[in-house]
């Protein structure tokens, strides 16, 4: 691929970052991401929070989207009273994050969305999350394994089409699905584990972190897609 397409990544926006001698607010993405979009034959470029009026202009820019993980959505953009596990809110995150997701399906970008960003897509789209589970992120700030299956047939049953063993951090997950999403993974206890959107416009969510193994296969179905 001689011309790398352009793939956006969203960022954490974060108070008092430390690095060398520096203690500063810090837009940061956790260098796995861009390297994972770099091995699959992409160029990355992160993208702070920023008003949500700019969105559509910022996704025009780009040949992919990458929707990144990070904290817990806030209940009340999916109509729910916040559980006491539920962390705190990421509001500048939750707005921006959502306005780009609008945009790339409006402009049918492809879109791929890691753990918290397939949550937001399900959100985007109307849907509704599970905001405690249990088994999924059992030491905390340790990425754990487990086993997804594919659905045959799916979107992404066609990259990656073995059940593998995938790095996982999460303890929220889907409960009730968004509008035209259908389910196209699933870890051995139900949870659903990938989404995507049927059609032409490439769109998938997972739910582990591709950013922390291996496997570059998700993310050059969104590169080849953005090419």
């Amino acid at each position: 691929m001689t011309d790398r397409p352009l793939i956006g990544v969203s960022t954490y926006l974060e108070a008092r970052a430390r690095w060398g001698v520096w203690e500063l607010d810090a837009a940061l993405l956790p260098a796995g991401y861009p390297r994972l979009v770099q091995r699959a034959g992409g160029l990355a470029a992160m993208l702070p929070p920023d008003a949500p009026e700019h969105a559509a202009a910022t996704v025009s820019r780009l040949d992919g989207l990458v929707i990144a993980g990070g904290p817990d959505v806030e209940p009340s953009r999916y109509g729910a009273e916040r559980d006491a596990r539920t962390g705190p809110p990421a509001r500048e995150r939750d707005a921006w994050e959502l306005a780009l997701i609008e945009a790339a399906l409006a402009a049918r970008v492809p879109l791929l969305g890691i753990c918290r960003g397939m949550q937001l897509l399900n959100v985007a789209l109307g849907g509704a999350l599970v905001q405690h589970l249990d088994g999924h992120a059992e030491v905390v700030g340790v990425f754990g394994r487990h086993a997804v299956k594919p659905v045959p047939g799916t979107l992404y049953a066609g990259l990656v089409p073995e059940e593998t063993s995938v790095p996982t951090y999460h303890h929220q997950s889907v409960d009730r699905l968004g509008a035209g999403l259908v389910a196209s993974a699933y870890a051995g206890d139900g949870t659903v584990e990938a989404v995507e959107l049927p059609g032409e416009h490439w769109v998938l969510g997972v739910q582990w972190h591709p950013e922390m193994g291996e496997d570059v296969r998700v993310m050059r179905g969104l590169v080849e897609a953005a090419g």
